[in-house]
């Protein structure tokens, strides 16, 4: 039976960050609207026959803040979705929280509702970086939910991290991640903080460390979070052995995936090779409330990808890989010959960007140097050709 990932997107926090351009609104009252659990559920069943006879192996739970919604609310929708479709019995289920939304105990009902994965928004540990960030959380929060999540038994967490912050010194940067690694989290994701267009911070940007300073402590720190442990296998990913993210390398590998919710965006192959349909729903959650309500079929847009398109397509992601991808894993899931780009991957290849992976003299696989992931877009750039 074929694997599929689901990704459920629950767009409110309680305030907005500068720096963040996900779709996301501000919680308006104390608690979010519980109604919009039925839109899930009825989202999720107009989608139903595009996906049958498919297994979910993954489940991810984004925003915004889902842990603002209370551990019943997770034990309904998963419930009813598991009487809709086959759940893998080993099914990696992931629960997005920011560190300041949790109460105590919270982490055990989440536990009991089929979460089984939590990734924690710390940021940094920085009391001043945090203020400057936005978040509504403080370094204490992020330990307690640690603690929290150990009570309950879920040592499968993850945490965020982000680098060069507004005035950040590498000395700080240090710290940061010197402190995570000592509550031993499973994984973390550690990447650049960035100016998104359309956040505050786009418009009224704040001193950041420059090019070299950043890049220096990228190096310094990924080289910590090696010595702890933690390997490198995506471009802002770290794990302990066993625990990569198996929803995100679903992703960068051009799985197949479901997206349901406010803006959710979705992928899935219906017949190859031109017949993959990207998805993407309504972003205003009143909006996509509304359409869900009027509609017994999928809404929002469906555009089939072109076959000029597939090959970037799947290596816009498949190249942040630091293992790279396999032959077969590209045919597989594109319908493409691997030689549609067997030019741009020697040219590649003698400019040092990427290394073949060769077994019994034929070519089984690629993967990016690291001068190739240091220039990951020009090297992603290529495949537009």
């Amino acid at each position: 039976m074929k694997g599929l990932a689901l990704y459920v997107h629950l767009p409110w926090c309680v305030r907005k960050c500068p720096y963040c351009d996900f779709n996301s609104h501000q919680l308006k009252s104390a608690r979010p609207d519980r109604a919009y659990l039925d839109a899930l559920i009825r989202d999720f069943d107009a989608e139903l026959p595009l996906v049958a006879g498919r297994r979910i192996d993954t489940v991810f739970f984004g925003g915004g803040t889902p842990s603002l919604f209370d551990p019943d609310d997770f034990a309904r929708l998963l419930r009813t979705m598991r009487q809709r479709i086959e759940f893998a019995a080993d099914a990696e289920i992931t629960l997005e929280a920011n560190p300041g939304t949790v109460e105590r105990g919270r982490f055990a009902g989440y536990r009991d509702a089929g979460i089984n994965r939590v990734s924690l928004g710390a940021q940094t540990f920085s009391a001043p970086a945090l203020d400057r960030l936005g978040r509504i959380h403080t370094s204490d929060d992020t330990h307690r939910a640690v603690e929290e999540l150990r009570s309950a038994g879920i040592a499968n967490f993850n945490l965020d991290l982000m680098y060069a912050l507004p005035e950040q010194t590498l000395e700080a940067a240090i710290f940061d991640v010197e402190t995570a690694c000592a509550l031993a989290p499973a994984h973390i994701s550690y990447y650049q903080l960035t100016l998104e267009p359309g956040t505050v911070f786009h418009a009224r940007p704040p001193p950041l460390p420059d090019d070299e300073a950043a890049w220096r402590i990228q190096c310094e720190c990924q080289a910590l979070l090696s010595a702890a442990g933690y390997r490198q296998y995506e471009v802002s990913a770290y794990a302990r052995d066993g625990f990569q993210c198996r929803h995100n390398l679903n992703y960068w590998l051009f799985g197949d995936y479901l997206g349901l919710g406010a803006g959710a965006h979705g992928k899935l192959s219906l017949e190859l090779p031109d017949r993959i349909l990207r998805t993407a729903k309504p972003k205003q959650p009143r909006d996509f409330q509304q359409r869900v309500a009027e509609s017994n079929v999928g809404i929002g847009e469906r555009n089939f990808i072109a076959a000029a398109d597939l090959a970037f397509e799947f290596m816009l992601n498949a190249l942040r890989l630091n293992e790279g991808f396999s032959k077969q894993c590209f045919e597989s899931r594109t319908g493409l010959e691997s030689e549609v780009f067997s030019v741009i991957m020697q040219e590649s290849a003698d400019r040092g960007l990427i290394d073949t992976t060769v077994v019994d003299g034929v070519v089984v696989g690629w993967k990016p140097t690291d001068l190739g992931r240091r220039f990951l877009n020009d090297l992603q750039s290529r495949f537009l050709e």
